[in-house]
């Protein structure tokens, strides 16, 4: 399901609570877009993306958490690649990898953000490098053709 609502009048630091607490309640992705609206005002169009099953909690959640009097919904399709993790030991220490397929065959493979960004926090070491770096030893690993 995608939600969505156009907001104008919302104290702009509600939103890291209100993202919080849909993520929290099973919102799947949650973003802002900037949008013109009537009489030419700035506004914001809040989306949130969701399972079917947790819409009506998350538009509660939106109802009550934004000035916002209504809210947009319909389904939509989605296809997903099929995903599983893996620890794999660089350089500097254990890594989550994420795997995508298509077809079954392994056709990505990114770290995972939050263990290279404690690396680079206990390190010092930059965190572009350390990606860099453990991109690098990810596709020696998984992609040696």
């Amino acid at each position: 399901m995608v939600l969505e609502t156009n907001i104008d009048d919302m104290n702009p630091e509600f939103y890291q609570y209100l993202f919080e607490l849909l993520f929290k309640n099973g919102a799947l992705d949650v973003f802002l877009t900037p949008i013109i609206m009537k009489k030419q005002r700035p506004g914001t169009l809040l989306t949130v993306i969701c399972e079917n099953e947790n819409a009506d909690k998350l538009k509660e959640i939106i109802f009550r958490e934004t000035s916002t009097f209504g809210i947009r919904y319909y389904e939509a399709l989605r296809h997903k690649l099929d995903r599983d993790f893996s620890v794999v030991d660089t350089p500097y220490g254990k890594i989550r990898v994420k795997k995508g397929y298509l077809n079954e065959k392994l056709i990505k493979a990114y770290p995972e953000y939050e263990d290279v960004k404690a690396i680079a926090e206990k390190t010092g070491i930059s965190i572009s490098d350390i990606y860099r770096n453990v991109i690098r030893h990810i596709d020696l690993l998984f992609f040696k053709d």
